[in-house]
């Protein structure tokens, strides 16, 4: 690949993963507003579900895990009542 074509996959990856961060952002807010309104339990599924997708844009490479993980922080700091859940991510996507 090129130079200059190396430097335009790189723009496009850096593109689509601030444009995944920001998805994860806006779904773990809408998570929480609707949390406070439903029983423990289905909120509890809600942020699950949101921690499969987190773990499958990491496998895929569309975020760095460092990155979902300080998203995943910021969230519970800013709405300490979303519920907790582990993501596992494999050791070698981790890395």
């Amino acid at each position: 690949m090129s130079d200059a074509g190396a430097k335009m996959a790189s723009v496009i990856d850096e593109a689509r993963s601030e444009r995944t961060a920001r998805l994860l952002v806006a779904r773990l807010e809408a998570v929480a507003c609707v949390a406070s309104q439903l029983p423990h339990a289905e909120a509890e599924r809600l942020v699950e579900l949101a921690s499969v997708a987190t773990m499958r844009a990491v496998a895929l490479e569309m975020i760095h895990a460092d990155r979902a993980d300080a998203i995943w922080r910021e969230a519970h700091v800013r709405h300490p009542n979303l519920p907790q859940v582990q993501i596992d991510l494999p050791a070698r996507l981790a890395a």
